[in-house]
């Protein structure tokens, strides 16, 4: 929610910026009649109060949205690489995510009929949930791939990390073409 709110000032903010960038670049080359500027100059010290008010609330929520930017980029971030984390008796054992999506691409990547694989880990109570998306060949039975890559993954990760696999999802986006044959025409 708080990234969500920080995109949406940035936006603003960036908006805000953006605008009163173009209006200084069209007065730099004179594209802003003075007329308009000594106008608006009267209009703000002569006693246009809704003016007055509009410019003070604008730029006090531009310099509290600039406040809250500065505390964000200085604040030291408490977000750690997402690992799975494990107690022994000899100390604490950290794996990151990264290691056991390395893990299930090596495994997958391993049978030949595979030829583009990406992954993505998530951490549940009842285990590491490994969803694989694959492109295959076209050549293979494909529900004997899958479970094939389901079993080797599943048996590769839980030996390698010692936590339990729940769940191997394979999800078979395409097949590779074959290389196609021009035909000729005579």
């Amino acid at each position: 929610m708080i990234r969500m709110m920080d995109k949406l000032l940035l936006f603003v903010y960036s908006l805000a910026i953006g605008i009163a960038a173009v209006f200084v670049f069209c007065l730099g080359f004179n594209w802003v009649p003075e007329q308009w500027v000594e106008n608006f100059s009267y209009n703000v010290y002569s006693g246009a109060n809704w003016l007055k008010i509009t410019l003070i609330a604008v730029s006090a929520a531009l310099f509290l949205i600039s406040l809250r930017f500065f505390y964000v980029s200085v604040r030291r971030s408490n977000v750690a690489v997402p690992s799975i984390d494990q107690r022994t008796e000899f100390g604490d054992i950290r794996i990151s995510m990264e290691t056991v999506e390395n893990l299930a691409l090596k495994v997958a990547g391993r049978q030949r009929e595979v030829k583009d694989l990406r992954a993505r880990i998530r951490l549940t109570d009842a285990g590491i949930d490994i969803a694989l998306r694959a492109v295959v060949d076209g050549e293979t039975s494909i529900p004997a791939l899958t479970e094939e890559i389901q079993k080797s993954v599943k048996d590769h990760v839980e030996e390698i990390t010692g936590i339990p696999v729940a769940i191997v999802s394979v999800y078979v986006a395409n097949i590779i073409q074959t290389t196609s044959f021009k035909s000729r025409v005579e």
